[in-house]
């Protein structure tokens, strides 16, 4: 069986696949925060900006075997060219329910799979895109993939211990927060100081998307 919080069509916002049209299906369910806010402040992850609870978003709910969660990937990418499917599997934490099987069932029907992960879960085989994005001290196990995606300043992290991983690319993104403009100015200063490091910007949120 696997939740779903939301299923829906919209181009990548952020990181290295920034622009591209996606299938972005929301797992509900997360390792290092329950969800709610009373519980935030205790949490592995305390700056998390996405709503993953429950299954009442567009298109969710639960769907008890792969193929049903191909069908709702279809329904969803529509009319849109074939050829170029893609999606994103993120949460939450998506490797809580991401399987083989789901993700052969998935490849089968001709999809590009991205991952958003925060990498205490080690990825199953067949994924093509894997996005790690570490979460304070949360101890990696997915120590590489295409892009390591550091939300920042992060209280006690510094981003050279990750360089010591095996990704394509590292990204600084702002942290969302209501110190918006000093955490920009951060990274932007980080970045020219450190150049292996580039900068991700929430473009969706800049322009309204989902």
């Amino acid at each position: 069986m696997y939740s779903f919080k939301e299923i829906f069509l919209t181009l990548q916002g952020e990181g290295g696949q920034a622009g591209r049209v996606n299938v972005f299906a929301r797992f509900a369910g997360c390792n290092l925060w329950s969800g709610r806010e009373q519980d935030r402040a205790m949490a592995a992850c305390t700056f998390c900006d996405t709503d993953f609870v429950g299954i009442d978003g567009e298109n969710g709910g639960k769907f008890p075997k792969p193929v049903d969660v191909v069908a709702a990937l279809d329904a969803v990418w529509g009319m849109a060219d074939p050829s170029q499917k893609a999606v994103v599997f993120t949460g939450g934490e998506p490797l809580l329910q991401l399987d083989p099987a789901l993700i052969e069932a998935v490849k089968a029907a001709g999809y590009f799979i991205a991952v958003e992960t925060n990498g205490t879960i080690k990825a199953p085989e067949g994924i093509d895109w894997i996005c790690v994005s570490p979460k304070a001290d949360n101890r990696l196990h997915q120590t590489f993939g295409q892009e390591l995606k550091l939300v920042w300043p992060q209280a006690e992290v510094d981003p050279a211990e990750f360089l010591a991983f095996d990704f394509e690319r590292y990204y600084l993104q702002p942290m969302d927060s209501d110190r918006q403009a000093a955490n920009t100015q951060a990274v932007i200063d980080y970045c020219l100081q450190h150049p292996q490091w580039r900068m991700s910007v929430q473009t969706h949120k800049l322009v309204g998307l989902k």
